[in-house]
Order: structure tokens, then sequence, then C-alpha cells
């Protein structure tokens, strides 16, 4: 039967880069696939079906569960040990969550604008006074999300590096297992070590303020405070900075669209435009990853317990039932109800902080170089298509 199943997931189509499941999208709304490892879980291409699953007691979000579909061998070896509450079930999920959500309350991050405008214009300063034409990405994009969540989680700046590094070996999809499990764990030591200095010193950021209210209280141990922490780095790393780069890419490829948005001082229109590029690019593909704790039957099909389910997202957002003329990047579209952080318990809980990064990049950065542009053809670009993360490697700009 698998050598009859497409393959999940699928080598990006370099034809379609900003739609890299465009292969996929005629394939109806509940389908097997086979995995890296011969499994046959579910994928769920709906936007209505997908949002129904994820809020079903009966799909679960523990990767420790017999059937779960890992991303591939190494995800399944860094989680064996240990896990963040991204990977658990309520009413565990939920006590960890909420012992890190407050600083991500939408009032809380809407006080950090400020600061985000100073390192975004700051990074824009040094990228006019470097060399012209630059790397996006490594000049701006990365710097802008690894500032941010360093000072979100009161981890130094200084090492960025090392985390950096780090991070791209845990979820480049040709690490070793035990490539990925030694770089999960290096950089758990280097959090646990932060964690004793930060209990001794305490510090600005989430990582302190998480001391003092959970761990010194005994609801919280500095493993899982690690576990949690390292989540919250990656996820505030890599998702952001793909998001500036590609975001950038996709604009420069729509000029109608970047002008709307380069010219406009109407704030409700660089959100929107965020929501839409988040709808159009939606740089997660590899799915969001559950099981099935019970027999579960859906447009006629039953998925069975212990069963692996896939949602696509990044085919949900396409889903020209709930989004008309999917294929058009249009800034002025209502595109919020979008599915590239989840739905339900398990929604991103960073979607606040990536929303104003991403609001603040898209309403900077092009007003304050007008004449920004591609410095090499766009058949050249080198897309990410061994990650985790979709992105570009490289973005060479010039202006």
């Amino acid at each position: 039967m698998s050598e009859q199943l497409v393959r999940f997931p699928i080598r990006k189509d370099a034809a379609c880069p900003f739609d890299p499941a465009a292969r996929m999208r005629e394939l109806d709304g509940l389908v097997r696939v086979e995995l890296w490892d011969g499994s046959t879980p579910w994928l769920v291409t709906g936007y209505e079906l997908g949002r129904r699953l994820l809020v079903d007691p009966r799909v679960s979000a523990d990767s420790t569960i017999p059937g779960y579909p890992h991303f591939d061998e190494g995800s399944r070896e860094r989680r064996k040990d240990g896990r963040s509450f991204v990977a658990m079930d309520d009413p565990e999920h939920a006590r960890q969550r909420r012992m890190v959500s407050q600083p991500f309350a939408i009032r809380n991050i809407a006080a950090l604008r400020g600061d985000v405008t100073d390192i975004v214009n700051s990074l824009i300063d040094d990228l006019l006074a470097g060399p012209n034409p630059a790397d996006l990405v490594s000049r701006f994009a990365f710097p802008t999300s690894t500032q941010v969540i360093c000072r979100m989680l009161g981890v130094p700046y200084a090492d960025h590096k090392f985390f950096q590094d780090q991070t791209t070996l845990m979820l480049h999809r040709d690490s070793s297992p035990e490539t990925v499990v030694g770089a999960q764990e290096a950089l758990r030591a280097y959090l646990r070590e932060l964690i004793e200095r930060q209990k001794a010193q305490p510090a600005d950021g989430l990582i302190s303020s998480v001391i003092e209210s959970q761990v010194r209280t005994g609801a919280l141990t500095e493993e899982q405070l690690s576990y949690i922490s390292v989540t919250l780095l990656v996820a505030g790393l890599e998702t952001t900075g793909n998001m500036i780069a590609l975001g950038t890419l996709a604009l420069l490829r729509h000029p109608d669209q970047l002008a709307r948005l380069r010219d406009t001082e109407d704030q409700e229109l660089v959100n929107s435009a965020v929501e839409e590029l988040l709808r159009y690019l939606n740089i997660s593909h590899s799915g969001r990853r559950r099981v099935a704790l019970a027999d579960i039957t859906v447009e006629g099909t039953t998925i069975r317990a212990g069963e692996g389910i896939i949602l696509a997202s990044e085919l949900a957002n396409r889903d020209p039932d709930n989004f008309p003329d999917p294929d058009r990047l249009d800034i002025g579209r209502d595109a919020q109800h979008h599915l590239a952080f989840g739905y339900g318990p398990h929604h991103c809980l960073g979607r606040p902080l990536a929303t104003l990064e991403l609001q603040v990049v898209y309403g900077t950065l092009y007003r304050r170089i007008p004449t920004l542009r591609l410095a090499i053809p766009f058949e050249q670009v080198p897309f990410k298509h061994d990650g985790v993360a979709y992105g570009v490697r490289e973005l060479p700009v010039a202006w």
C-alpha cells in the first residue's frame, strides 16, 4: 500500500516557491500519506476539518503515544528524555502553559512595541551603513528575531551564534539523530546554566520571572523550565526570522502589494498585510502532528485509535472555501483566521510577539529603504528545502 501513497512532506516545488505544497492541493480533505519511517498517518488538508480536529479531545499532541507521527528520527529521539508542554495534553499542557503565558499576553506584548521598533531601526541603520548589496537574512531578518527573543527571555544576545548554530543542527532534516539530540542537549545545558545564574542573580526577562513565580515555589522544576526555554528560544529564532525574509521576498515579487504597504500610513493595513503574508506563506510545512486516542469518524472515514494525524495548515490556508482566490496575495484581505499559528488549546503561545515583530518590520523596512530590490535573479534565491521551518538561506538585496 505504501508504494501508492504520497510521501510527506514532499520535496518543495521550485516552480512554486511560495506554495510549496502545490502538488498536494488536489488531494481530498483526508488522505493517507507515507512518512520517513514507513508509517501511514492521515493527512488533513481542509480548513474546517483541520480546525475541528485540533479541538477534538480524542486527538492528542502527546508525542510519547505509540502512533504519533514524528517529523523524523531525530525528532523522535530528542523527545524520549523529556518534552516541553507543546507535546503534552491537558491538564499538564495547560498547567505548564499558564506558567509562562503572562509575558505573551497581548497587553504585555503591546508594551514592547517601542523596544522592538528600536531594534528594527538600529538594524536598518547598520544595514544602510554596511555593504550594498547585502544579505537580508544574516544582516537583518535573523538579528531582529534573535534580539527580540533574547530580550524577551533574558538570554544574553552575545551568545547568539552558539544557539543559532545548535538550532540549525536540531531542525535540519538531514541531521543524524545523534546530532539532533546533541544539539538539544547543548542548548539545554546552556539554559540550565543560565537558570542557575539567574536563580542567584535575577535578570530582566521571562526566565527569571518564571524562576521566581514557579520554580522557587516548587510548581515547576528547573528541568521543566529548561525544556520550555529551549522551545521558546528556538521558536522565537526560527519562525520569525524566516518569515521576515520570506515575506520580504514575496513582496518584492508582488510590487503592487509592496507599494501599497510601503506607502501607507494606515496601521490597520500593515496589520492586515502581516496576517495575509502569514496565510500566504505559512513557513511551517511539516504539519501539526497528532495521534488519535479513540476511533473518530469524519467525512465517512474512520481514523482508528493509535493512528497518526497531520494537519496541514499550509494547505488549509489555501482552502478556497475559506479564502476566496487563495493563490492571490492581497494585503487588504481579512486573513486573520488563518491557521499558521494553529488553533485550539495548542494555539501558538508566541503569536502576539511574532505578529508585533512582523508589524514593525513590514511597517518600517520598506518605508526606510523604498528602493529595496533583489540583487540576484529570483531563480537563484536559495530556498530552504531541508528544515522544519521553510524560508530562504540567503536573500541578497540592494537599494
